[in-house]
């Protein structure tokens, strides 16, 4: 494959990133432009654009671009940058991922076919599809909450063997599955590079090899994860642990809301933390998502207190 010899390195801290919105729901790019100047400035290794946390599913194309475009800017040759290619089959994915790629992503993730009802021999070449249709590396999202199908395994290390896809960035959270497929990757020679997606369990996660994390948490506070990491990466565990410790109460933001969404209560959660710190002028949700009620806010201004996070933080 073209895209082989020249594929970025995605490893460490590589963050999800929000997507500020201005009151009225438009796209609020001198929030975005805030906001990955400061990931960078933290200390991340790269970034992941237009995953479930920029809440991607409910932009067009030409805003996903339009997102991108600003990302790409602010970050200015920093960090590698990784883009989310989300859409129902390899055809519309492949669209989606060329005009990312024009658009400065140096690397595609997409899911296993959505809507559609298909074998794993049919979702392996849906990978290989894109993949031979793309000029940028292919990484598998792998996100049952969302897809309602699991990778397999063993599907994922042969199409890394094959050079179909560079990485995995694993949302299942089944820490499990992620382990045994640690262990695979390295009998077969580490052909993938392995993020975890479980923001709460990255010591461990460390421990057990996995390459890096994207935490969604990190649009909140990246500094942390990147203490974390770079503990865990000197064989500091005490260290690790504790900075996991305080991480894990700083997670304790997203069970502020209840009886809201999926949507609304995570990235809810996280907008309106990011909001409080001033790292975003707003704490809009996507259209037709709900917002969080004035007791969640509180409750996660009352977290924020108790770890230090406010007064409001200095671009």
């Amino acid at each position: 494959m073209s895209a082989a010899s020249s594929a970025p390195v995605f490893a460490g801290v590589v963050p999800p990133v929000a997507t500020p919105l201005h009151e009225d729901g438009t796209i609020d790019h001198a929030s975005l432009s805030r906001l990955v100047d400061r990931l960078v400035a933290e200390g991340v290794s790269g970034l992941f654009a237009l995953g479930s946390t920029g809440e991607t599913a409910y932009f067009t194309d030409d805003q996903r671009v339009e997102l991108l475009g600003t990302i790409v800017a602010a970050n200015d040759g920093r960090v590698p940058i990784i883009a989310g290619a989300i859409e129902l089959t390899a055809p519309r994915i492949i669209e989606t991922a060329r005009r990312l790629v024009s658009a400065g992503a140096q690397a595609i993730v997409t899911t296993a076919p959505l809507y559609t009802l298909n074998s794993a021999s049919e979702v392996a070449d849906h990978f290989r599809t894109i993949a031979a249709a793309i000029d940028a590396p292919l990484w598998a999202y792998d996100v049952p909450v969302r897809v309602h199908s699991k990778l397999g395994i063993d599907l994922l290390v042969q199409l890394g063997t094959e050079g179909v896809i560079h990485g995995v960035k694993d949302s299942s959270g089944d820490d499990v599955s992620f382990r045994r497929l640690i262990a695979a990757n390295d009998a077969a020679g580490r052909p993938l590079q392995l993020l975890t997606g479980h923001e709460v369990v990255v010591d461990a996660m460390a421990l057990a090899g996995a390459d890096g994390v994207v935490p969604g948490l990190a649009n909140v506070e990246a500094a942390g994860y990147v203490r974390l990491w770079d503990a865990a990466k000197n064989g500091d565990w005490t260290t690790a642990r504790n900075e996991q410790e305080r991480i894990n109460r700083l997670f304790d933001i997203v069970f502020q809301p209840k009886g809201l969404s999926g949507d609304a209560t995570g990235v809810g959660a996280f907008k309106a933390a990011m909001q409080a710190r001033g790292i975003i002028d707003h704490a809009t949700m996507a259209n037709t998502v709900q917002a969080l009620d004035a007791d969640a806010v509180a409750g996660i201004r009352d977290i924020l207190e108790e770890l230090h996070l406010l007064p409001v933080a200095v671009a």
